[in-house]
C-alpha cells in the first residue's frame, strides 16, 4: 500500500484556474510520463484542501504478480471516498490511473491511498503523481471553455453584389434549424398513436432509440414467430420527423432478457437459433439504424460465450458488419463512467475487453456507456472518457438517467451535471436519456407526467436545449460588408435584405478551428448565390458519417 498526503494553497491558482489537462494513457509503458499539471499540489506534508474538485493522476507499477486492479480511495477527516480511480497495473511497465472526487466540504487533512482490490500480495510503485484543485467555478469555465471551442464555430457571412463591391448595411437574419450534436431518448410503443407525446418529442430531439422493441424476446417471443410490426410502426415515426435512431440491441448476455425458448436451447440450436436472429434483424433493417448494440453487457454477462464458446461474441460483431457494414457497432455497457467501484466495468476492463475483441478481428467502431448515474462524480466521469478517447472511437452515453432512489428535485440537478460534463467533453458524440413513458412512469426517471407537463428533469432538460443552440441572430453587414457571429454546429437558415431585395439560403457548420466564410452574392435581382470561401475548403459534396451531415460547398438560391 502505497500513500500520499496533500496540500493545497489558494496562491497556487491563477484568477480563472487551471485549465483542466485532458491527457490520458492505455498503454503500459517501460517509462512513465511526466506528472499532469508539474504534480499539481501533491505532497508529503499534512493537508488543508480547500476546493472542493480534485483531478488526480499516477503511474503505478506492481511487484508479486502479472496484473492486479489497484483503486484510488481519499481519506478526509468526515469522509471517505472509496473509489476515486483505478487502474490495471502490470509489473514490467507503468499504467496510468485517472480519477477524481468532489469534496462535501473543505477539509484540513486528507489521505490519497491506492490499494490492490483483488487481496493479491504485491508491492506497488507509484511515480509522476499529481493532483489539482479546481473550484466548482473554475470546473464550469473548463466545461465552457470546451463547448465554445469545440460545440461552436465562428463564422463571418460577405455580402457583396455582381461586380464584388462589398454591401454595407445590409440586414442579416440567421436561424439555426437543426443541431450537429445528437441529443435524444429513448421511446417505447407508447408513443405510437399518441400525438401529444409525439409532438413533444419531436420539439425537442433529434435522435431516439427504442426502449425493448428490438429485443429478442419482444421481436421473437416464441421461437419462429417472428414480429417486427411495434418496431416497424416506431420506425416510421422516427423517419417521419427526421431522426436518427440506434439499434438496440441484438443479444443481451444476461440471460434473464433471453426469450424461454431460448434459455431451453443448448450446442447447435442455439447456434442455428442467434445465426437466424442476426441475419433477420440485420436485413430487415439494414442502414435503418445508425448504431447497433451487439452484445449488450458483456462485461457482467456471458450468457453466450459460455453456451457457444468464447468466440460467440467475435461471430456476433461479424455477422453484424457483414449484413449492415455502415452502421456502427458499439460495445454498450453500464457502471463505466457512472463509477469506478464496479470490478467487472473498470475503464481499464471495458479497454481490454475491446481490444481483445479487436484483435480478433472484430470491426468495433463505437464506445456505448449507458450512464444509469445515482449520485455523479463528474471529475471521476471526464478522467475515463478521457482513458476511453485516447482509442478513437465514437463515444455516446446511450442510456443516461438518474436514479430513483432519489427525489425528482436531486434527480434533475444531478441529471444537469451528467449532462454538462457529457456536452463539454470533446470525445462524446451524442447522449441518449433513457426516458421512454409509460402509463405506469419510466424506468428511473420521467421528464413529463402523464399530461406531458415537466417534472424537474424535463425542466433541466428544456434549460440545456434552449441553452447549447444558437438562438436567432439579427444584425448588419459593417464596413467591410460582413457579418460575424459564433454559432453551435448544425444547419442554418440565412436571410439577407439590401434595399428591396431579399436572399434566402442555408449553409451548414460543422466542427473546424478556422473561421468558416460564406460569401452571398448579389447578382441579378432575382438571382443570389450563397458560396463557402474556396480558400478554406473544396467545392464538391463529402458525406460525414458520424453526424449524417453533408458538407455542402456551393448553394445557389
Amino acid at each position: 500500500m502505497n500513500t500520499y498526503r496533500l496540500i493545497a494553497t489558494n496562491s497556487m491558482q491563477a484568477r480563472n484556474g487551471p485549465l483542466y489537462d485532458y491527457t490520458a494513457y492505455t498503454e503500459c509503458k517501460g517509462h512513465a510520463e511526466k506528472a499532469l499539471y508539474n504534480g499539481g499540489i501533491l505532497t508529503d506534508q499534512p493537508v488543508s484542501f480547500q476546493s472542493s474538485i480534485g483531478d488526480s493522476a499516477s503511474w503505478v507499477k506492481i511487484q508479486g504478480a502479472e496484473s492486479a486492479l489497484i483503486r484510488a480511495s481519499l481519506k478526509t477527516q468526515d469522509v471517505t471516498y472509496e473509489c476515486i480511480g483505478t487502474v490495471i497495473a502490470r509489473h514490467r511497465c507503468w499504467s496510468f490511473l485517472k480519477g477524481g472526487f468532489v469534496l462535501s466540504s473543505p477539509t484540513g487533512f486528507s489521505i490519497l491511498t491506492l490499494q490492490n482490490s483483488d487481496d493479491k500480495d504485491i508491492k506497488i510503485a507509484i511515480t509522476s503523481a499529481s493532483l489539482q484543485p479546481f473550484t466548482e467555478q473554475q470546473w464550469n469555465i473548463n466545461q465552457q471553455y470546451i463547448i465554445n471551442t469545440q460545440r461552436k464555430r465562428a463564422v463571418t457571412i460577405h455580402v457583396s453584389d455582381k461586380h464584388g463591391d462589398k454591401l454595407q448595411g445590409a440586414a442579416i437574419n440567421i436561424e439555426q434549424v437543426s443541431k450537429d450534436f445528437p441529443f435524444g431518448s429513448a421511446i417505447a410503443k407508447t408513443i405510437l398513436g399518441n400525438l401529444p407525446y409525439q409532438n413533444w418529442f419531436v420539439k425537442r430531439f433529434n435522435a431516439a432509440v427504442f426502449e425493448n422493441e428490438l429485443k429478442w424476446y419482444a421481436t421473437e417471443p416464441d421461437q419462429g414467430k417472428v414480429n417486427y410490426t411495434v418496431a416497424d410502426q416506431m420506425l416510421e415515426f422516427v423517419r417521419a420527423n427526421q431522426i436518427i435512431a440506434r439499434g438496440h440491441n441484438i443479444f443481451w448476455e444476461d440471460p434473464k432478457y433471453a426469450p424461454q425458448w431460448v434459455r431451453d436451447l443448448t450446442g447447435p440450436e442455439l447456434q442455428s437459433a442467434v445465426n437466424s436472429r442476426i441475419q433477420s434483424l440485420m436485413n430487415k433493417y439494414k442502414e435503418e439504424f445508425i448504431h447497433w448494440d451487439v452484445s449488450n453487457e458483456m462485461l457482467h454477462f456471458d450468457f453466450y460465450e459460455q453456451r457457444l464458446g468464447p468466440n460467440a461474441t467475435l461471430h456476433f460483431y461479424e455477422i453484424a458488419h457483414m449484413s449492415d457494414p455502415l452502421a456502427t457497432l458499439f460495445m454498450n455497457e453500464f457502471n463505466v463512467v457512472e463509477t469506478c467501484s464496479d470490478v467487472n466495468s473498470t475503464v481499464d476492463t471495458y479497454i481490454s475487453r475491446l481490444r481483445e475483441l479487436q484483435r480478433g478481428g472484430v470491426f468495433m467502431d463505437g464506445i456505448g456507456l449507458e450512464g444509469h448515474f445515482t449520485i455523479p462524480n463528474p471529475p471521476l466521469m471526464r478522467a475515463i472518457l478521457d482513458k476511453l478517447a485516447t482509442l478513437g472511437l465514437p463515444i455516446w452515453l446511450t442510456e443516461v438517467d438518474i436514479s430513483n432512489k432519489l427525489d425528482k428535485e436531486a434527480q434533475a440537478i444531478y441529471l444537469e451535471i451528467v449532462l454538462r460534463e457529457g456536452f463539454s467533453h470533446p470525445s462524446v458524440n451524442g447522449i441518449m436519456l433513457w426516458t421512454a413513458l409509460h402509463p405506469n412512469g419510466c424506468y428511473e426517471m420521467c421528464l413529463t407526467d402523464s399530461n406531458f407537463q415537466n417534472l424537474p428533469a424535463g425542466d433541466v432538460v428544456d434549460k440545456l436545449l434552449k441553452e447549447l443552440q444558437t438562438g436567432v441572430v439579427e444584425g448588419q453587414t459593417d464596413d467591410h460588408g460582413s457579418y460575424s457571429f459564433y454559432g453551435f454546429l448544425g444547419e442554418y437558415q440565412v436571410s439577407v435584405t439590401y434595399g428591396n431585395r431579399r436572399a434566402n439560403s442555408t449553409f451548414s457548420l460543422s466542427r473546424g478551428d478556422e473561421t468558416r466564410h460564406y460569401n452571398i452574392q448579389f447578382k441579378l435581382r432575382s438571382e443570389v448565390i450563397l458560396t463557402l470561401d474556396k480558400r478554406l475548403v473544396p467545392t464538391f459534396k463529402v458525406p460525414y458519417k458520424d453526424s449524417n451531415q453533408l458538407f455542402a460547398c456551393n448553394l445557389v438560391a
